[in-house]
């Protein structure tokens, strides 16, 4: 898709400030594993207290979540033109 000429150019519309935010993500999430051991934790089971439990639980939920919505689109996909049928 082309962008539109009239439309002014928004920040992440450059592909060096995308890389930019993408290289911030990873940093602050290795910034956050970094400093994990000085937190105490106050878990109900023993496994929420291995290092880098918290981000490993939430990255295997999106993944299934993602896995979950491809199948469910296989039988929940209408046609374009379903609502005007």
């Amino acid at each position: 898709m082309k962008p539109n000429p009239n439309e002014p150019t928004r920040w992440l519309d450059r592909p060096e400030n995308v890389t930019t935010v993408y290289r911030a993500v990873w940093v602050a999430c290795g910034l956050l594993l970094a400093v994990e051991p000085l937190i105490d934790k106050h878990g109900d089971l023993e496994i929420e207290h291995w290092f880098g439990f918290h981000g490993l639980y939430g990255f295997v939920g999106c993944v299934i979540l993602v896995l979950a919505a491809k199948w469910m689109r296989t039988f929940l996909k209408r046609d374009e033109d379903f609502y005007e049928r």
